[in-house]
């Protein structure tokens, strides 16, 4: 049997981390409240496991792992309709929420996709299946790559909504990535939108 590397990531409750990847497909393998809190889950091909630790917080979280899949975009819609059926909506702000599979210029082009869990960990979903070919090589794509990296790797939707707006002026209207980077602005917009009152 060839190696296997289990995430045990950290969270201050079990309980809602279990809700949460069960509303996503996933199944509870193993569960304990002592010595200490432990929750085990397996689902589309790998397991994850959650470790309660006492003060986390989703905000201060650092904690990541990846996962190579087939296809990212399958992924993404398998989770999407889970957050859809949970959230009524699919979250892009706050915790949990995800962002959708675009190439990664700070993993060779790779696509991939992020869920931030309840708990903040970020895991990161990458493609090892064929690559789509790259889009021509502008300095708007360029911008748009680079914003990727900010707003979806690092976390940082505000600064990559600053550094695609100041892209987008100095674009020449005929670019072929300027639908795909209007797109990804109204998405990091609605990202860093506040949130609404009650």
């Amino acid at each position: 049997m060839p190696p296997k590397v289990i995430p045990m990531l950290p969270c201050a409750d079990i309980d809602e981390i279990a809700e949460f990847f069960t509303a996503l497909g996933f199944t509870v393998t193993y569960r304990q409240t002592r010595p200490n809190p432990f929750v085990a889950l397996e689902g589309h091909g790998f397991p994850i496991q959650y470790y309660g630790l006492d003060g986390h917080l989703a905000e201060q979280s650092h904690s990541t792992c990846g996962v190579l899949v087939a296809d990212t975009a399958a992924m993404f819609e398998t989770f999407a309709a889970g957050l859809r059926a949970r959230y009524g909506m699919l979250p892009v702000s706050g915790h949990p929420r995800i962002t959708r599979p675009r190439p990664r210029k700070n993993a060779g082009g790779v696509s991939g996709f992020s869920l931030i869990d309840p708990a903040g960990n970020w895991i990161r979903f990458f493609s090892d299946g064929p690559q789509e070919p790259a889009g021509e090589s502008s300095p708007l794509r360029e911008a748009l790559l680079n914003a990727i990296v900010l707003a979806d790797s690092k976390g940082d939707p505000v600064q990559a909504a600053k550094i695609l707006r100041g892209a987008m002026r100095r674009a020449d209207p005929s670019d072929p990535a300027v639908s795909e980077a209007r797109e990804f602005l109204a998405e990091l917009d609605e990202r860093t939108a506040p949130p609404e009152g009650p």
